[in-house]
């Protein structure tokens, strides 16, 4: 059974600080959306610059004009952090359907279109992204999508644009917030977003766990990159790689144990709403996490145990493959 796209009401969940250099450009390209957004959740983090003003004016004139999208403003101080911010916008949204938004984007015409029609084809769908245009400070694009940025495989984006998410998440994230829209009730069954996770990626594996999620590979945003930004997208450098690769284990192995140990715990506690090779492949993710957290402090060490984990398919399953072997063979060990 299908939903009627046009009967989905859809709401924003736009978080912003210091964000008057770019917001009105965002605000046009969605007010601008059909359907139209039915409210704009504005929250913002103690901005000390005009941003609140200039979105409360860019609404009033919309609606002036006869359009209907009401605002709605949380003011943070202190602030409340990016995933605090989201948390509390999403929260507060009323739509059938949430689109994240950042300040400093610019949505294509018929990016709200597209999602409604997608979650109107499947009423299972939780969460649906999709792919972005990376543009330079200036809006000039870059030639660079955010999926060539994250280096996605056509595998991972073959099982992503299929809906069949959970496997690739099991390896990494590739769901981006600002590129997302959700079902709001997706929002109430991943509440709260536990510490070390941000909000996007815990939104995307619950959703994958629990029901379905997909990828458009439209490029539906122009994905604006530039200093200011607190989370980005660009092609890592082949410099980049090896430093990344050359992280110390510490506190990265630690970290990757809780944020698994969460997403079990989480899993457990939904009970039948995640089918049962889903939280065995969680808990098969976790169990590789602490084996990859025991490795001996020698490198040379660790190698039969690498080994050993590799011919199994723990790091094609629960890991990046050949880049994660290689960093398990190459990180310093603590001091």
């Amino acid at each position: 059974m299908t939903e009627s796209a046009g009967a989905l009401r859809v709401s924003v969940a736009l978080c912003t600080h210091d964000g008057a250099a770019y917001l009105e450009a965002q605000l046009a390209s969605i007010l601008t959306q059909r359907p139209e957004p039915f409210e704009i959740v504005l929250g913002d983090d103690a901005s000390s610059d005009d941003t609140i003003t200039i979105a409360e004016r860019t609404v009033a004139a919309h609606r002036a004009a006869g359009g209907q999208t009401a605002l709605v403003v949380r003011r943070h101080d202190p602030a409340l952090g990016v995933v605090g911010n989201f948390a509390d916008a999403l929260g507060h949204a009323r739509g059938d359907l949430v689109a994240l938004s950042d300040q400093d984007d610019v949505w294509q015409p018929g990016k709200l279109a597209a999602f409604a029609a997608a979650f109107g084809r499947d009423p299972d769908l939780l969460l649906a992204h999709s792919d972005a245009r990376l543009v330079d400070a200036t809006g000039t694009p870059t030639g660079v999508t955010l999926m060539e940025a994250l280096e996605a495989t056509p595998a991972e984006r073959a099982g992503l644009e299929r809906g069949d998410a959970f496997a690739t998440l099991m390896r990494r994230n590739l769901v981006t917030g600002a590129t997302v829209v959700v079902r709001r009730g997706l929002v109430d069954v991943a509440a709260p977003f536990p510490d070390g996770w941000v909000h996007d990626e815990w939104l995307a594996v619950i959703a994958a766990a629990t029901g379905s999620l997909r990828l458009l590979p439209e490029q539906l945003i122009d994905y604006r990159q530039h200093g200011g930004n607190q989370i980005g997208a660009r092609r890592p450098t082949a410099a980049h790689r090896w430093a990344k690769l050359r992280e110390p284990r510490e506190p990265r192995a630690s970290r990757l144990v809780a944020r698994t140990t969460a997403l079990v715990g989480a899993l457990e506690r939904l009970g039948d709403a995640v089918p049962a090779e889903r939280l065995a492949a969680a808990r098969a993710r976790l169990a590789h996490e602490e084996r990859r957290r025991a490795l001996p402090r020698v490198p040379l060490a660790r190698v039969p145990r690498i080994l050993r984990a590799a011919a199994r398919g723990d790091y094609s399953h629960y890991s990046r493959g050949a880049i994660d072997v290689l960093r398990d063979l190459v990180q310093p060990a603590p001091k």
